[in-house]
């Protein structure tokens, strides 16, 4: 499972990034963020339009906004 497909209101573990299928600067602003294996998420919720993009992530206190493109690079695990 990844992260784009989590629910809202449901938690998971971080199991892994795919690091290079995100660009540098993406990669470096979400691991200054706390994304890393281990940690656990929550999703928030996903957009209103079409694409559902962005969707909004918890991680620790913070909620943080993410492209679907973004979210679909961390794969995850039961919490």
């Amino acid at each position: 499972m990844t992260l784009e497909s989590l629910q809202p209101g449901h938690r998971a573990r971080i199991a892994s990034i795919d690091w290079d299928a995100l660009p540098p600067a993406d990669g470096k602003r979400m691991r200054a963020l706390g994304f890393e294996a281990g940690v656990e998420v929550s999703m928030a919720h996903h957009g209103v339009f079409g694409g559902r993009d962005p969707v909004a992530v918890s991680i620790g206190r913070m909620t943080i906004a993410l492209r679907k493109v973004q979210a679909a690079a961390i794969s995850l695990e039961q919490a």
